[in-house]
């Protein structure tokens, strides 16, 4: 069964991993962010969500920027951050970004149930609590556009050929070339051993997502 939701935003920035410093955007979301909105709605062990096609509804623009960054990183321990506290005066830089704006977007995507579904969980029953959470606009946390700053929008779309005459997407087509795809999780605790990447091309807007185990998905 899949699920269609459609997304706005005033800001997303989904960070292009090649670039150290400075956050660059992709032009169009990861599939990594997509999954991410879907699991703000829906999240359980017994589900895992996969992105099938990304829709561009509105005109890619872009938004450059300026921001103050630490240039360290705080300790990790928790314990040790309470220790040895970072003075922001200190360690200020700024740095430059690229951004995009005023952002739309419909996201297709299904999910396939793992071995940590218990006797009493179903599909039915997830795909009803996930249509029952979009229609009223609950979610876990507050869904963003690739960093949490860049909060969205969401909505179910019940009719997403009714929505597509409604609302196309934009009518652009170009080669994105290799995409960051997801990370390669080795554990349940969120322990990744490297990114994973597929060859994204945009027809008419939309963009097709290959499942994470195809082929064409390199890690």
């Amino acid at each position: 069964m899949s699920f269609c939701i459609e997304v706005k935003g005033d800001y997303a920035l989904f960070t292009r991993p090649e670039f150290k410093v400075e956050r660059m955007s992709y032009e169009v979301p990861t599939p990594s962010a997509v999954r991410a909105i879907f699991q703000a709605v829906l999240w359980k062990p017994a589900i895992d969500w996969q992105v099938d096609k990304i829709e561009v509804l509105s005109p890619i623009k872009w938004l450059s920027f300026r921001r103050n960054e630490l240039s360290g990183k705080i300790p990790a321990s928790q314990k040790n951050a309470m220790r040895t506290p970072k003075y922001i005066e200190d360690d200020r830089q700024q740095r430059a970004g690229l951004m995009l704006k005023d952002v739309h977007y419909r996201f297709h995507a299904h999910f396939n149930m793992t071995d940590k579904a218990g006797n009493t969980d179903s599909p039915q029953k997830f795909a009803e609590m996930f249509k029952r959470r979009a229609h009223k606009g609950q979610c876990i946390y507050q869904p963003y556009l690739g960093t949490r700053e860049c909060s969205c929008f969401f909505s179910l779309i019940t009719d997403p050929e009714y929505a597509a005459q409604q609302t196309p997407p934009i009518s652009c087509s170009k080669d994105l070339g290799f995409m960051l795809y997801d990370l390669h999780y080795i554990d349940d605790h969120g322990n990744a051993d490297g990114p994973m990447f597929f060859h994204a091309v945009m027809q008419n807007g939309v963009i097709i997502v290959p499942d994470k185990h195809s082929h064409e998905v390199l890690a």
